[in-house]
């Protein structure tokens, strides 16, 4: 694949066949080593209908379905913009929740072990059913229109909670009545569960702070507790995304749309497919949210019996979504369609959107590490890139297959547990899979948002353990 650097961390793609932008890359040219399959991905999104400026892509982008997975592409909708399923990926509202405890590592220690025991019984994991609140039919209804404000009115947290949360805990125009049978019979039993793969419950400790007045505004200071839940909207939510892509697959012909992949299957954002999708990708987006703030109150209860210890949410913020926002074109503001595909919004200090309390100091970005490694906390910075958005985590280099093949699940955990991380895993193989080698070095493509000025560091997380998916 042919590119040009541009400046610090930005790479170009100029634009070549069937693509109408092109392609930019936020990276270090040692994070694209291995970037190739997914690249070309960013070449093939650079061909949708109706998109404007670039198909980008962030610094941990590595190959997806359709859209590779760290990819962002705006669509104008007043200009035949499209919708992609493959654009938000079938973990709909897979996403980052982060809290803070009111005690410091020092004072957990003691209690450390029972603590993550208690996390290990209480956190349903694995790909079955299985999950913290069983709901009936009518209640998922209202999941699926009202998110974590749901949650929270049945007394599944405080009203924090949702001033702390991305959309105010719901994606409005949520259309439950888009989310058929089966997505709803796999959902029912799944409402407060991390499921498997890369999802996780960490315990971890603010080990350095970067940002002194903006950590103290997100509500982090050195030494801090936290915990970091990664989860999204499980079973329904990828069940919706498979429905969508079929039903988008037949209706292009019918707009005269042709895409070089059909993964990237799509149709104009005002169709009736259109709609569809974004009424039933938003009510799995609230699905998701209410699954974490579901999984928040169950690692609450645990600290306040185990430690005696309170979390307060520093912020919620989703990495699958796509979603309609207003942006500058060419001069003039737009109506876009804005998928992020394993990205963040990363809005600036000022947005309109942010809660009161942290407008002034720009949006929490949330980026988790891999088992062992550090994660970060980012904010918003003015002028950043890609529609306001950044990286969601370290990004994978390896297969699960080939991870699995390269170390032991017990052998990685006696190996974690020397380094002080306590793990409760729910099976060794699905531990294995997700080895720190399997990843990226999350610390260079923190460096490489950074440097490009997709957002700014405020604190370095460490774990201290982890529960497992």
């Amino acid at each position: 694949m042919e590119y040009v650097e541009e400046g610090p961390y930005r790479f170009r793609i100029a634009p070549r066949g069937s693509m109408r932008v092109p392609g930019v890359v936020f990276a270090s040219r040692a994070l694209l080593r291995d970037a190739e399959k997914s690249l070309e991905q960013v070449v093939d999104v650079a061909a949708l209908p109706g998109i404007v400026e670039a198909s980008y892509a962030m610094p941990d982008v590595h190959w997806g379905y359709g859209f590779p997975i760290g990819g962002v592409a705006a669509t104008d909708t007043g200009d035949g913009g499209v919708v992609s399923p493959g654009g938000v990926g079938f973990d709909i509202s897979c996403g980052v929740r982060l809290l803070a405890a009111d005690c410091d590592r020092r004072s957990l220690e003691p209690v450390l072990p029972s603590l993550m025991d208690g996390l290990g019984r209480v956190v349903p994991r694995g790909a079955g059913p299985g999950g913290v609140w069983p709901v009936t039919g009518a209640q998922l209804d209202r999941i699926l229109r009202d998110g974590s404000r749901y949650a929270v009115e049945e007394g599944h947290g405080e009203e924090r909670d949702l001033r702390r949360c991305e959309d105010g805990g719901a994606v409005a125009d949520a259309d439950p009545e888009r989310v058929d049978d089966r997505a709803r019979e796999r959902g029912l039993g799944q409402v407060g569960s991390l499921g498997s793969g890369n999802h996780f419950l960490e315990v971890q400790q603010v080990a350095e702070v970067y940002d002194e007045p903006v950590a103290a505004a997100f509500g982090l200071a050195a030494g801090q507790v936290c915990v970091m839940i990664h989860c999204g909207s499980r079973g329904l939510g990828h069940q919706i995304c498979s429905d969508h892509v079929r039903l988008m697959d037949r209706a292009m012909a019918r707009y005269g749309i042709t895409v070089p992949d059909r993964q990237l299957a799509c149709a104009p954002v005002d169709s009736p497919e259109g709609r569809a999708y974004l009424g039933a990708m938003a009510a799995a987006a609230n699905y998701g949210r209410a699954n974490r703030q579901l999984l928040a109150e169950a690692a609450r209860q645990v600290f306040r019996r185990e430690a005696g210890a309170s979390l307060a949410l520093v912020y919620d913020v989703s990495h699958n979504l796509a979603k309609i926002e207003t942006h500058p074109v060419r001069g003039r503001p737009r109506r876009l369609c804005v998928h992020r595909k394993g990205a963040t919004r990363a809005f600036p200090p000022g947005h309109p959107e942010l809660p009161g309390d942290l407008r002034a100091v720009g949006q929490p970005v949330l980026i988790p590490g891999t088992m062992g490694t550090a994660s970060y906390v980012l904010t918003g910075v003015p002028g950043g890139g890609a529609f306001h958005s950044t990286c969601h985590g370290a990004g994978r280099v390896m297969s699960r297959h080939q991870a699995a093949r390269t170390v032991g699940g017990k052998q990685l955990r006696e190996r974690l547990e020397a380094d002080g991380i306590a793990v409760r895993p729910v099976s060794w193989r699905g531990l294995a899979e997700e080895t720190p080698e399997a990843y990226k070095d999350v610390t260079e493509v923190v460096a490489a948002s950074e440097g490009a000025g997709l957002g700014r560091k405020v604190a370095r997380l460490v774990p201290l353990g982890v529960v497992k998916g």
